[in-house]
């Protein structure tokens, strides 16, 4: 009875919701004994009780004797709530959170309700005869599921008490409920469903078995994602998958090393403190995440190295390390700065982070047993059976029955069609198929079980846009497209063929002008064409557009940048304005400094200009600090889109243009600037991701911050050493027609815009090859008014999920990608992210993020043996099944443009004639 006491009295309420002790619990006292309905909320009635575990998902509970911990610590929440401070909990949240567009409508006008209640309380509670039949139950089932006896007998309480908590039956109740939320919890459903809403300060973190897990799979998974990284698609081992393998190691290093302590200076070190613990495999896995991805340098690496590309001989391993820790923790900088808009602000809920805490959440911590629309499986046995279906299947499209993966059927009636092929075809078409695939890795290529479903709807939407323009381009030959594939990310010369580069550069890979007289410019292919039109139009629509609708957000980010400046050398606290429960749980730990992010930033910056004076990279000094000055400016609206949608762009495409203006004719410098330009701006968000993960789950930043340096360290060397590996041992790499799909479609478009940007330089593409391209920066600049106008002033009901930058990030989606990689993801985004997500809540809310985790782990270590085991050493199965999609125009045999250049374009080639190429 002491230690149920002890629970208990560890998640009262003792102060205020700003009051960092009045968000702590001791778990291992709450755990120790069990909590009943009857222990908690003790001035509250049954019925009250019952309708917070309703509003929190809880109502399908087997039995009520013994309650979760969120749910108890809800409870004990809202009874200690005061009615003024709720109220005015909820008129800042609803000034806070008017058009946001990650909360559903119907919890905004719920807090609306209960605001315009404040004034007379009129509403009144439920009648007695539904509060006797509740009372009833809830005792009837206490006393059955206390019986060991009777301990597997479910007990439904929902049909007793059926109401919507969107009904205001109780106004007391459901203002200090609806406040709670916000001021203990979260107001968005998918952060509630992964995130508990209370922190044990107490339990060892940064430990002995982190390291030693985390240096280990983050070694495996650097292997593996840049091993697969220029296949298409490509296969990786995401932070969600590694959980999975994390958990077993950390079991196993707490029964293997010592129990031993000892002292190094002023630290204890314990090898083994207990039971491998939540917050441990949570830093584990945020060690493997931030490394988690390729390096952006990968594309320099290989169009400097391989032969097809710049085959630059003096690449040596000394110029890619420098090359590479440079590139890679120069975002670390920024990452500190943007903390305070993009971790911080509840409004930043980063919904592409949340499957990972959710598989945390299922492996680590114990749940109570539920009965929710028929299914009774934890979250643990769930993912388990869905990862171990999704790792036998993925054999099936991915070996046995390849058609089943490029299920380009309707090319299949008349394989030589071309039109059919280019709008239909899944290989080389736009991909205008409704059902394209039975393959996992490409129907859930865009997330549709993670991202909103607006977001999906919104670049679809893009999608089918950016398909209309493409088939317009190519069908009446503008720019002479018509001679060259459709869906190409690659460059032609003008009769047709890949471009050359080696025809047009001198021995430095500096512009040459005279051979370029003789040899003539690049084209682009229809897509490419409308994808850089897109990103030109997206740049001025996406700045203009969030700064003007977000304007307090962004105005308050920039003003703390500046105030950082001002007060660098004082002790101000990076939390200081923030008063959110998890940033209030947050101030119990140690904060890392803003000097310790801009040591990082100088060493980087002076290995990366080491790398250039030293090696003939042709890149001047003065292009890494435009990178760095460029990156400053846009970095901060660009995230703050990314951490609320899901959807992010890189400036990528705006650095190469405006270095291709400063440097012409250079396409290394480009290359290296560009590089830069973009991976800052990336990897800062990258770390920026695994912070607001670590916001989340309550992991201490200095602990974040040491684990995520010595990550990325690791991994870079690894990483290196797979490239090198890669480019000299696969066969056939980066070949469009790769039997292993190892095309290297990052790698191709990497090139290509080099190239034509660099090499070829802007002034030509704009004022000779494709004036069109500098009038989509107006496009976008004029586009953005109306969509402002209508954002604020049109009915709120359309306005609400109208996120037309996302619109314009769908034109994005082609070359070499096209409609076959997102059509399906639309379907399921409309059943998981619509219909169950607010129809079927509960299920949703435990199980959506475990399904997409275990059907992405199955297919990551399924690739991997299917590639090593019959791939590597080719042990192909010939037959109909896996030839029939490569059988015809769209599997790249026979004609491949609808115009042939050397029988029907003038002089047996197209574009400027010779002698005034622009």
């Amino acid at each position: 009875m002491g230690d149920k006491i002890t629970g208990i009295t560890s998640i009262k309420s003792v102060g205020s919701h700003l009051d960092i002790e009045d968000h702590e619990i001791d778990l291992r006292a709450v755990a120790s004994n069990a909590v009943s309905l009857g222990d908690v909320g003790t001035s509250l009635t049954n019925d009250q009780k019952w309708f917070i575990l309703k509003r929190l998902h809880f109502d399908h509970l087997v039995s009520l004797a013994e309650l979760p911990v969120q749910a108890s610590f809800m409870i004990e929440k809202v009874e200690g709530l005061k009615i003024d401070e709720a109220v005015q909990i909820l008129k800042d949240a609803a000034v806070e959170h008017e058009d946001d567009i990650n909360i559903p409508r119907a919890d905004l006008d719920l807090i609306d309700d209960l605001i315009a209640g404040a004034a007379s309380h009129s509403y009144v509670h439920e009648s007695s005869d539904i509060k006797e039949k509740l009372d009833y139950a809830i005792i009837k089932d206490e006393k059955i599921n206390t019986d060991e006896s009777s301990a597997e007998q479910p007990t439904v309480f929902g049909n007793i008490y059926d109401v919507d908590y969107h009904q205001i039956v109780d106004w007391e109740l459901q203002v200090r409920l609806e406040a709670a939320l916000i001021a203990y919890h979260s107001p968005y459903p998918e952060v509630r469903a992964v995130i508990e809403p209370y922190d044990d300060p107490t339990i060892p973190v940064e430990t002995v078995r982190v390291y030693i897990a985390g240096i280990i799979w983050t070694a495996i998974g650097a292997v593996i994602n840049q091993f697969f990284a220029e296949r298409q698609p490509g296969i990786s081992l995401g932070a969600p998958v590694v959980q999975i393998f994390l958990y077993p190691t950390g079991l196993i290093l707490e029964r293997i090393l010592p129990k031993w302590k000892f002292k190094i200076w002023k630290y204890t070190i314990d090898l083994n403190p207990g039971p491998w613990n939540y917050k441990e495999q949570f830093l584990a896995t945020l060690f493997y995440s931030v490394s988690g991805t390729t390096s952006y340098v990968s594309s320099n690496i290989h169009v400097q190295k391989m032969t097809m590309f710049y085959d630059n001989k003096w690449v040596d391993f000394g110029y890619e390390v420098l090359l590479i820790l440079s590139n890679n923790f120069l975002g670390f900088g920024l990452a500190g700065v943007m903390r305070k808009f993009t971790v911080y602000p509840t409004i930043a809920v980063w919904p592409t982070l949340l499957p990972t805490i959710a598989l945390n959440k299922a492996l680590m911590q114990p749940e109570k047993r539920e009965v929710i629309n028929g299914w009774k499986i934890s979250r643990y046995y769930f993912f388990f059976i869905t990862f171990a279906a999704s790792f036998a299947y993925f054999w099936v499209p991915n070996y046995l029955f390849q058609a089943l993966s490029y299920f380009n059927w309707m090319t299949w009636i008349a394989p030589d069609n071309f039109n059919l092929a280019m709008i239909t075809g899944s290989i080389s078409g736009l991909g205008l198929n409704p059902w394209p695939s039975f393959d996992w890795n490409v129907i859930g290529f865009n997330n549709p079980l993670i991202l909103p479903l607006y977001n999906q709807l919104s670049n679809f939407v893009g999608i089918m846009l950016g398909f209309i323009c493409i088939v317009g381009v190519y069908w009446s030959n503008y720019k002479w497209t018509a001679f060259l594939p459709i869906n190409s990310n690659g460059l032609y010369n003008n009769q047709g063929n890949s471009f050359n580069i080696k025809a047009v550069v001198n021995r430095e890979t500096l512009f040459d002008e005279v051979k370029y007289q003789e040899y003539g410019p690049p084209f682009y292919s229809a897509a490419n064409m409308v994808t850089y039109g897109a990103f030109f139009a997206l740049y001025p629509f996406a700045i203009i557009y969030e700064c003007a609708n977000n304007y307090k957000t962004v105005w308050k980010a920039f003003k703390g940048v500046l105030s950082d400046f001002r007060s660098f050398r004082k002790s101000k606290s990076t939390f200081e304005g923030f008063n959110d429960p998890h940033t209030t749980m947050m101030r119990a730990y140690k904060e890392v400094p803003d000097w310790a992010f801009l040591v990082i930033l100088v060493i980087s910056l002076v290995l990366a200009i080491i790398c250039v004076e030293i090696y003939p990279a042709e890149t001047p000094v003065w292009g890494l600090f435009f990178a760095l000055g460029i990156n400053f400016v846009f970095l901060i609206p660009i995230t703050a889109v990314y951490s609320r949608t899901g959807f992010s762009f890189g400036l990528n495409v705006l650095v190469e243009l405006i270095v291709g203006y400063a440097l012409p004719g250079n396409g290394l410098a480009l290359n290296f600037i560009k590089a830069f330009g973009y991976n800052i701006d990336g990897q800062a968000q990258n770390y920026i991701t695994d912070q607001k993960m670590a916001h989340y789950v309550k992991i201490p930043p200095r602990s974040l911050f040491r684990v995520q340096i010595l990550s990325v360290f690791i991994a870079s060397f690894i990483q290196l050493g797979i490239i090198n590996f890669v480019i000299g041992n696969i066969k056939n790499y980066c070949d469009p027609h790769n039997t292993q799909h190892f095309t290297c479609p990052g790698a191709r478009t990497f090139y290509s815009a080099s190239v034509i940007w660099g090499v070829i330089g802007p002034k030509r593409v704009f004022d000779g090859l494709y004036p069109i391209l500098k009038w989509c920066f107006l496009i976008g600049f004029l586009l953005v008014f109306p969509c402002i106008a209508f954002k604020r002033y049109g009915p709120k009901t359309y306005t609400k999920y109208f996120e037309p930058t996302i619109i314009i990030g769908g034109f994005l989606s082609f070359a070499p990608y096209n409609i076959s990689y997102f059509i399906q993801g639309v379907y399921f985004s409309i059943i998981f992210m619509g219909l169950i997500k607010y129809r079927y809540q509960a299920w949703w809310s435990k199980y959506n993020y475990i399904l997409s985790g275990g059907l992405s782990a199955g297919i990551a270590f399924s690739g991997i043996i299917i590639f090593f085991a019959v791939q590597y050493h080719n042990k192909a199965i010939n037959w109909w099944g896996n030839k029939v999609m490569y059988e015809g125009i769209d599997g790249g045999n026979g004609r491949q443009s609808l115009l042939d250049a050397a029988s029907q374009a003038p002089d047996g080639y197209f574009g400027p004639r010779i002698g005034s190429f622009p």
